[in-house]
């Protein structure tokens, strides 16, 4: 470990330094504790556990690839291990560099896109240095959204299921030592499964592994998939262990309103559809206005879902409040997507932990989750969706009786018998009253 630089050939001339991260002198004597490595679809992620700021360099190295980090007046803890590589490591080396330097080298699988940062402590964590290491060739993105269907069929509605935390992120831990990001991650893929039986609806997930995905990115997969619905899974936790039940979120006002000042001020956001209306072609007052209505139509859309899944909930086990509660969640912040964030239980209590781990009770979750989007989507069918079609279908299955209307008057209108009417209707005689429902036998 004497001599790193010329065993493994690294040289200055091509080292492009990509980040410094400097602070105050006194701080540079850190403790690198652990790594750890989570690999997803989109990027490898790295995070080192420190005792606290330190002085780091990082670039990289070509033929064969390399990511090179550099830690200055910092030291391995005993304890401190290697992982295995994955995602788009092939291995990771470390070592001393110099009397008072370590070195951690990266071997890719191929070119990559650094990114790095430290994180102050935050709850149960320490200081961390975090490298996320993104492809430099993108893959095709994948095309989301339906094809062109033939004259006369109906599309599913579009559910994005996302599983919360993943990766760095556990969530709540419970008293057994349950990982919310586990439980998120089971509910959320039976929650797909009894989706996907269902006729006239398809899931997605905006995870399906061990992986971390910013709050942003999580919404933005649903707005580029062209969902009808997100839904964000969670396990409650609570300082007490007595509380209890499930609980169902949709973003507050003032969520709402701090997303539409960032909307208006990025330039990105006003490139893109809100809608289906870009907004970086109008003035602000208008840009203001069609995002307040995409916004508002979100919202209320996301209330009467959130009602639903709710009342449907409360049949399966008691929930926390006898009402939709609001929080200012950034995964909420779809402009356009109607979004709610459902908390299948209180992880932090003991007897609902183990609830959470049995799968029988995830699937009467799960199951209960889908009985209230169903009960929206009858409601409330998007055009062009299997339940726009049947909504259509019933609407020519019934007849309200008008006043003066009678039953043959009835009959002839939708091409029946008087005597077919009064079958289907179970009607001992002719008489029928303003107001009455009849139905209309098809074919």
């Amino acid at each position: 470990m004497r001599d790193r630089r010329s065993k493994w050939g690294w040289t200055t001339g091509f080292a492009a330094v990509l980040l410094i991260a400097l602070s105050a002198p006194a701080a540079f004597a850190a403790e690198v504790k652990a790594l750890r490595i989570w690999a997803g679809p989109e990027y490898t992620r790295a995070v080192f556990d420190v005792s606290g700021p330190l002085d780091y360099k990082l670039f990289d190295l070509a033929d064969p690839d390399r990511i090179v980090l550099d830690l200055r007046g910092s030291t391995f803890t005993d304890d401190y291990g290697t992982p295995d590589a994955k995602g788009l490591l092939k291995a990771v080396r470390s070592g001393k560099q110099g009397p008072k330097d370590l070195r951690v080298v990266f071997d890719l699988a191929q070119g990559v896109r650094p990114k790095s940062f430290l994180l102050p402590p935050a709850e149960k964590f320490g200081y961390r240095l975090v490298l996320d290491l993104y492809p430099k060739t993108q893959p095709a993105p994948v095309k989301t959204v339906q094809a062109v269907l033939p004259a006369g069929a109906s599309r599913n509605v579009v559910i994005m299921i996302d599983a919360g935390h993943g990766g760095d992120d556990p969530g709540a831990i419970g008293a057994a030592g349950t990982h919310e990001k586990v439980i998120t991650l089971a509910v959320a893929r039976e929650l797909k499964r009894v989706i996907d039986r269902e006729p006239g609806m398809s899931a997605m997930l905006t995870r399906d592994g061990d992986y971390f995905i910013p709050h942003k990115e999580r919404y933005q997969k649903a707005r580029d998939a062209k969902a009808d619905l997100f839904v964000s899974v969670h396990a409650d936790a609570f300082t007490k262990s007595e509380a209890r039940g499930s609980s169902v979120w949709v973003l507050s006002p003032r969520g709402a309103t701090s997303e539409a000042a960032r909307w208006l001020a990025d330039r990105e956001n006003r490139a893109d559809l809100v809608g289906g209306v870009s907004l970086d072609t109008r003035d602000d007052t208008l840009a203001a206005v069609l995002l307040d209505l995409s916004q508002g139509a979100t919202m209320e859309a996301s209330n009467a879902v959130a009602g639903q899944v709710h009342a449907a909930m409360r049949k399966v086990g008691p929930t926390h409040r006898n009402f939709v509660e609001r929080a200012n969640f950034m995964v909420l912040r779809s402009p356009d997507v109607p979004s709610i964030l459902v908390e299948t239980a209180f992880i932090s209590n003991p007897a609902e932990e183990k609830r959470l781990n049995n799968p029988v009770e995830r699937t009467r979750l799960a199951e209960a989750i889908v009985d209230g989007v169903r009960n929206y989507f009858r409601m409330t069918p998007p055009p062009g969706t299997l339940f726009a079609a049947n909504a259509k279908r019933d609407r020519a299955s019934r007849h309200i009786v008008s006043n003066g209307e009678t039953l043959s008057v009835i009959a002839a209108r939708h091409g029946l018998s008087v005597g077919a009417l009064r079958t289907a209707n179970k009607l001992a005689g002719d008489s029928v009253r303003a107001g009455d429902v009849l139905q209309i036998p098809q074919g």
